[in-house]
């Protein structure tokens, strides 16, 4: 009996020390993994929020890096949960506007990144999201001048591409050669596409326009710099050069991308020497080069000095794009289908599109604002019931819509539509940010499942884009805070807590699906890349560790299906970081 009891009371002492060391060894909730916000900083007049993922209660303090205690703060139960089902507690620090680097502390769970409260605070992320793209060149080797470590040799000179036999004429055969070099690499390969540049390029071009005085003072250190034209339309010349290369000089056609005809293995660029083609016109590929075209002219128009001829030049080989789109309204790439009909077979991106009604609107938006002809402006029709969707390469339409309620020197009297096209805009603005402030993360971009698809990041910019051009409609406030809770969302206040923009932020993406930063042998992956963000598709197979949309995301170089980087993810996040540094000495005169 004595020894069943001593036995008994044995196993129970065991078992309890054995349930200690395990909790003892359990990993705890720390604020750096609950706590999420922008992990680069806050302008002192503008919100200031972070995001507690577990169910938090009490009080929360704002505190300096040596541990003093300068603001505190009641967290609050967000209104809803998120995709996962739970609550978050909302930390809201407006109110404190002294500049200075501090963290978010949370009693028993320590404290949150750091982070930093000062005008400017997200100059070096705009900066770099644009520098990105001069990374991304072709044809060019990049200096240790301009690059730093992540200088190159130069890859891809392009000056004798091929002419695949879809691409044929009379006068430019199969197997011609042509040259066609510059252009940035479309995303962690190196091929050169038509359609996704299309909308890269209008959005840095779009940045400019829209921002022309803060864009002329933003210096890249790019090979251009010290020449009388912006840093920004320097690095937009190097894809527009290339594009216009790409126009069929003896029918005005252009071709669908520039491509070798099996993407290349994780190598730099140098090392990458395939036969390299240009395939099939398209119908969208041409219009989306005249929309670009005729917007670089109109631009480019301003600096006859610095680019003798250039405007006339892109507004002619935007005429002529739209006169072969209008002769040819549906020649769809269908990459299946050309590769049934020509050799040799070709599997990269296809861009392919079902229909173009969008990219004849983007064009003739365009051109109509452009040259003020009538003809362009009876192409641009508006029914009453469509859905409006945020631009992406595949639905060019809202671009249309920027373009048309922007320019000022259309008279509404007589052309009612644009009016329409001004409340159109103003009314999908009001109904994306109807309920941001009740859902979990408190942004537009967490309000639907649906926003989380390939590209999500993307989302999150180009709805960034929409709040600040109803913002520049109208001057209320309400849309500039929510272009940048969005971008609070790419920066850290996620359902990750990653920064998604590579070299920025406490808990950057250091994995990108890029080939440099793969194959270059350095640690760091090439600054300023925006990571495509969770997706919970895996169309690449690779697991992600939460099929949760939000939460839907791995750094990993293997998966492309949520971190891959992407010139037309990369332009909106440059458009929204550059636009909230233009507009951040007017966020006190916005009206509430």
């Amino acid at each position: 009996m004595i020894y069943k009891r001593l036995l008994a009371l044995l196993i129970i002492i065991v078992s309890v020390s054995l349930q200690l060391c395990l909790k003892a060894q359990a990993p705890m909730e720390s604020g750096k993994s609950i706590i999420r916000l922008n992990e680069v900083g806050f302008y002192p007049g503008a919100g200031k929020i972070a995001i507690i993922t577990a169910q938090q209660a009490g009080k929360f303090y704002i505190k300096t890096l040596n541990g003093k205690t300068l603001f505190t703060g009641e967290l609050k139960a967000s209104g809803q949960p998120a995709f996962s089902g739970k609550y978050t507690a909302i930390a809201n620090f407006s109110a404190f506007n002294k500049p200075g680097r501090y963290v978010v502390n949370l009693p028993g769970k320590g404290d949150s990144y750091p982070f930093e409260i000062k005008p400017n605070a997200l100059k070096a992320v705009a900066d770099g999201t644009i520098k990105a793209f001069y990374f991304q060149r072709a044809s060019i080797a990049l200096d240790e001048k301009y690059a730093g470590k992540w200088h190159r040799e130069a890859g891809h000179p392009d000056d004798k591409v091929l002419i695949h036999a879809s691409a044929a004429t009379a006068k430019r055969p199969e197997g011609m050669i042509i040259s066609s070099p510059r252009g940035w690499y479309d995303a962690g390969d190196y091929n050169k596409y038509i359609v996704n540049s299309g909308i890269t390029t209008a959005t840095l071009l779009s940045l400019y326009e829209d921002f022309p005085g803060y864009m002329n003072t933003v210096k890249l250190n790019i090979p251009e710099s010290n020449n009388q034209l912006p840093d920004v339309l320097d690095e937009v010349l190097w894809n527009l050069r290339w594009m216009l290369t790409m126009q069929d000089p003896n029918d005005g056609g252009v071709y669908h991308k520039l491509t070798n005809p099996r993407f290349d293995a994780m190598i730099m660029p140098v090392k990458a020497d395939s036969a390299r083609y240009v395939v099939q016109k398209s119908t969208a590929a041409t219009l989306d080069f005249a929309a670009v075209m005729a917007q670089a002219s109109r631009i480019f128009k301003k600096f006859p000095k610095q680019l003798p001829g250039l405007a006339d030049s892109c507004i002619k080989a935007s005429e002529y794009a739209w006169a072969w789109a209008a002769k040819n309204p549906a020649v769809l790439y269908n990459q299946d289908v050309m590769n049934r009909q020509f050799k040799p077979t070709v599997v990269t991106g296809t861009y392919g599109d079902r229909g173009v009604t969008d990219e004849f609107f983007w064009a003739a938006s365009e051109l109509f604002v452009t040259t003020g002809k009538e003809e362009y402006l009876d192409k641009i029709s508006l029914s009453k019931n469509e859905k409006v969707q945020v631009p992406a390469w595949s639905n060019v339409k809202l671009l249309g819509y920027y373009t048309l309620a922007q320019n000022t020197g259309i008279d509404v009297v007589d052309h009612p539509q644009i009016k329409e096209v001004k409340e159109k805009l103003m009314n999908f603005a009001d109904a994306f940010i109807a309920g941001a402030d009740s859902n979990a993360y408190q942004t537009v971009m967490t309000k639907s499942k649906t926003n989380f698809n390939w590209g999500s990041n993307s989302n999150a910019a180009n709805q960034g884009i929409l709040l600040i051009k109803a913002y520049k409609l109208s001057g209320n406030k309400k849309y500039l805070e929510n272009a940048l809770a969005n971008l609070d969302y790419i920066l850290g206040r996620n359902g990750t807590g990653y920064s998604y923009v590579t070299g920025f932020g406490s808990k950057p993406v250091m994995h990108p699906h890029h080939r440099p930063s793969v194959a270059d042998g350095i640690e760091d992956p090439v600054p300023g890349l925006l990571s495509g963000g969770p997706n919970p598709g895996m169309q690449d197979k690779i697991q992600v560790p939460s099929l949760f949309p939000d939460e839907a995301f791995i750094d990993d170089d293997r998966s492309y299906a949520t971190n891959e980087i992407a010139i037309n993810w990369n332009a909106p996040m440059a458009y929204l970081a550059n636009a909230l540094e233009a507009l951040q000495n007017t966020w006190k005169k916005a009206k509430k």
